[in-house]
C-alpha cells in the first residue's frame, strides 16, 4: 500500500486506547494505525490524543455555566457554547431541554407543510433517495466506521464519510460514535441512556436526545477520532451541513421548476419532501434500533442484554436490524451473519471496497458465527 493511501486503524477499543470488543464479553489486542495527510503520518501524529489533552479540552467545553435561554440558542449553531453539567454515567434526571430542542420540533412540524406544497413523483422520489443515501451514511459510516472501525480508508475518505453522515441531521460523527460506544460498554445498564429496559420505551426511542446531559460529546470515548480537526469542526458546528442540505434541496427544486416545469415540483416542495420529510423518517428509522430492536425480535446469541434480531427493522435500516448479531460480535463490517440475513449496508461497503475507497472489511469468523446459539424468543 502506498504512503498516499496509508491505513486508518481498524480497531474499536473497549477503553478506546488498547483493546477492541469482539465477541460479547471478550477483547483482543489492538494497536495504532497510520493516516495520510500528504503521505503517512508520523508515529506521534498517528497516536491517539493524550488523555490529559482530551480531559483539559472537555473541561473547557463542558464547564457548567448559568442556565439561560441565550446559551441554549447558541448551542443550535455551536455545540461548544456549553450550558450543561459534566456528564457522569446516566447524567441525572430525564429532563427535556425545551429551548435547545426547538429545531428538533420545527423539523417535525415542517412536515405538515406538505398540505400546502403538495407532492409530485419527483419530490417523493428524491425523498426516498435521500433517505436511502443518508441511512447508508449513518449505518455504514457513523456506525460501522466511526463507532466500530470495522474497515479502513484514507483520511480524506474519513472526512467525506463524516461530511455525508452529517447531512442526516443526527449530530456530528464524534458525538454519535461516543454515545454508541457507551451503549455497547453499558448495554441495558443504567448508564445506557437509550435502554428501554432501564428508561422506558419512548425515552429510549427519542427522549434521550432531548436531554441536557446527553448534549456534550464525550471526547474521552473517541480519542482515536478527536485528534482530527476536520472531524472536530463537523462535530462543533453540527447544524451547518444540515442547513446546507436543506438549502440544496430548495435550490434543486427551483432549478427543476425553471428547467423542467412539466415535472410539477417547486423549491418549497423539494425542501419539504427532500429534506424535512426524508429526515424525519430517517431519524425515526435510526431510533428504532435503540428502542424496537431491544424489545421485539429473537436472540440467536446470549449477550447479557435485550438486543434482538428483527428482519423488518433490517429492511428499514439497511441491515442494522440484525442487532443481536451485532451485540454478539461488534468488530465485523457485516451485521447479517448468514447469507439469508440481508445487509444492504454491507453490500454497499463491498462495492466501495471494489472501487478502492475502503478496504480491509472485517468479516465474522466462522468459529464465532457458528458457536452454539442460546436462542430466546421475544
Amino acid at each position: 500500500m502506498t504512503d498516499a493511501k496509508a491505513l486508518l486503524d481498524s480497531r474499536e477499543t473497549e477503553d478506546q486506547a488498547s483493546a477492541e470488543t469482539g465477541v460479547a464479553g471478550t477483547t483482543v489486542d489492538s494497536g495504532p494505525g497510520a493516516l495520510p495527510v500528504a503521505g503517512r503520518l508520523s508515529e506521534a501524529d498517528a497516536a491517539p490524543a493524550p488523555a490529559a489533552e482530551i480531559s483539559d479540552e472537555r473541561e473547557r467545553e463542558v464547564r457548567p455555566r448559568s442556565s439561560n435561554p441565550f446559551v441554549a440558542v447558541m448551542q443550535w449553531f455551536d455545540t461548544t457554547a456549553r450550558d450543561a453539567q459534566e456528564v457522569q454515567g446516566f447524567g441525572g434526571r430525564q429532563k427535556i431541554e425545551w429551548v435547545r430542542m426547538v429545531p428538533f420540533a420545527i423539523l417535525h412540524l415542517s412536515c405538515l407543510a406538505v398540505l400546502w406544497v403538495g407532492w409530485s413523483p419527483v419530490a417523493v422520489g428524491v425523498a426516498v433517495a435521500m433517505y436511502a443515501v443518508r441511512m447508508f451514511a449513518i449505518t455504514g459510516f457513523y456506525h460501522r466506521y466511526f463507532s466500530h472501525r470495522t474497515f479502513k480508508t484514507t483520511r480524506f475518505g474519513q472526512f467525506m464519510f463524516g461530511l455525508i453522515g452529517s447531512t442526516a441531521t443526527q449530530r456530528g460523527p464524534l458525538w454519535w460514535a461516543a454515545h454508541h460506544r457507551d451503549h455497547h460498554k453499558h448495554s441495558d445498564q443504567m448508564e445506557d441512556v437509550h435502554s428501554p429496559k432501564q428508561h422506558g420505551f419512548w425515552w429510549s426511542h427519542m427522549g434521550w436526545v432531548t436531554c441536557k446531559a446527553n448534549f456534550p460529546t464525550k471526547l474521552e470515548n473517541v480519542r482515536d477520532l478527536a485528534r482530527f480537526p476536520e472531524l472536530r469542526f463537523l462535530d462543533r458546528f453540527d447544524t451547518l451541513v444540515p442547513i446546507l442540505t436543506g438549502a440544496a434541496m430548495f435550490f434543486l427544486g427551483m432549478a427543476l421548476d425553471a428547467l423542467w416545469p412539466s415535472l410539477g415540483t417547486s423549491a418549497g416542495q423539494m425542501l419539504v419532501w427532500g429534506y424535512f420529510v426524508s429526515t424525519v423518517f430517517l431519524l425515526h428509522g435510526t431510533f428504532t434500533i435503540n428502542s424496537l430492536s431491544h424489545v421485539f425480535g429473537t436472540q440467536r446469541y446470549e449477550t447479557g442484554d435485550t438486543s434482538r434480531n428483527n428482519p423488518i427493522l433490517a429492511l428499514i435500516t439497511l441491515g442494522e436490524g440484525w442487532h443481536n448479531n451485532h451485540h454478539y460480535y461488534q468488530s465485523s463490517a457485516r451485521n447479517g451473519f448468514y447469507w439469508w440475513e440481508y445487509d444492504l449496508t454491507y453490500y454497499g461497503l463491498k462495492v466501495l471496497s471494489w472501487l478502492g475507497i475502503v478496504w480491509d472489511l472485517r468479516p465474522v469468523p466462522a468459529r464465532v458465527r457458528d458457536a452454539r446459539p442460546q436462542r430466546r424468543e421475544r
